[in-house]
């Protein structure tokens, strides 16, 4: 890949980002008495939300996407040398990527939160915020003796901290839409951040 794709990978993960900002905002708008503070994104997506399509389109399908080539792009890229788990923890960065993809694809039903299609909205996010700490920390133990990888691995390690703190524990102490918010903004800017660095190395087939 030339640095001119890399590049154009970083704008889609930039436009990615303000897509599920805007989509959140303008979503939420078009529910009545619906409070960022209170209620969770997946309902501005649910069957029985008004634009609930086109919320999980903007805010879900497409960050995914963008998550997915930026993985594939840091899978081309990592050094020759690197390390067995970096590109496992590369693998399991695109699967969580297509797993908040396919939150968008598998809205929740709010007649039905505990069956059928609001399961399998469940088990993508679950999928997700398993699979993405996991993936960022093996990354960055095959990659931090690389100079031009530190800087990643270190947010890579922050990042899967914080979607796990924020995904599983600190739901009860700050609010689990507050928390859901946060999770999803250590995966939306280590993917930037990844797309960033990701222009900057030299690819493994140079």
């Amino acid at each position: 890949m030339s640095p001119r794709s890399i590049s154009i990978t970083a704008l889609a993960m930039l436009a990615a980002l303000l897509s599920f900002v805007a989509a959140s905002l303008f979503a939420g708008l078009a529910i009545e008495g619906y409070s960022h503070l209170r209620h969770p994104l997946a309902m501005l997506g649910a069957l029985q939300a008004p634009h609930g399509r086109v919320f999980g389109l903007f805010a879900f399908v497409g960050p995914g996407l963008a998550g997915a080539w930026v993985a594939l792009v840091l899978r081309g890229r990592l050094p020759p040398a690197a390390a067995l788990p970096a590109r496992i923890g590369a693998q399991l960065i695109l699967l969580a990527a297509l797993a908040f993809a396919a939150q968008g694809l598998l809205p929740l039903d709010l007649e039905s939160l505990d069956s059928g299609r609001s399961g399998y909205h469940a088990t993508a996010w679950l999928l997700w915020a398993l699979a993405f700490p996991l993936g960022a920390l093996l990354l960055a133990a095959g990659t931090r003796r690389f100079a031009d990888w530190r800087a990643l691995a270190l947010v890579g390690v922050v990042a899967a901290l914080l979607l796990v703190a924020c995904g599983f524990l600190a739901s009860g102490w700050i609010g689990a839409a507050i928390a859901q918010r946060l999770a999803c903004a250590a995966w939306l800017g280590w993917n930037l951040h990844a797309a960033v660095v990701a222009g900057r190395v030299v690819p493994a087939s140079a």
